[in-house]
């Protein structure tokens, strides 16, 4: 892999975080507020409970899943030398890491849509500190991967806008 390379896979994860978040945000906050308001009544079916526990405990194990397997990915990471290589591996833990969040925040609005439990409200605030903790920038490429200085600078440079 070379620096455009670089520079391209660093953009697509960037439309592919921003795309993941415009979805989630919109859905969840809609739900939300027909939760809170309760004026509108979509005849929902009614869903076993288990159904209630088994969304629960899914988003709640993946919310910790997504944590430990993104960290256990960028170990990988250290058996490499190659700047582009360490970044590849990078790039593609956090696209799976946001994937999951992603699941997560659906699963999440659906449980408070069909359950009305503010259990979902919590879980799809965590889901939102790790979007926000876990978007790629520069400098927690630098930090994550224990890149050097001139490392740094040029994940720096291909996360700049042409």
């Amino acid at each position: 892999m070379n620096y455009n390379q670089l520079k391209k896979d660093y953009k697509s994860l960037e439309i592919l975080v921003l795309i993941l978040m415009v979805i989630s945000l919109p859905l969840f906050g809609f739900v939300y507020l027909y939760y809170n308001s309760g004026n509108l009544n979509f005849d929902l079916p009614e869903l076993p409970d288990f159904v209630n526990g088994l969304l629960i405990g899914l988003a709640i194990g993946l919310l910790i899943g997504q944590y430990v397997i993104f960290h256990r990915k960028l170990k990988l990471s250290f058996e490499y030398e190659e700047l582009f290589d360490k970044v590849q591996i990078y790039i593609q833990a956090t696209r799976q890491r946001f994937y999951s969040l992603f699941l997560i925040s659906i699963l999440s609005t659906l449980g408070l849509l069909f359950y009305e439990n503010a259990t979902y409200v919590v879980i799809f605030a965590l889901t939102l500190i790790f979007y926000s903790l876990a978007k790629p920038t520069p400098d927690r490429i630098k930090r994550l991967l224990k890149l050097n200085k001139e490392q740094a600078e040029i994940v720096r440079q291909a996360s700049r806008p042409e």
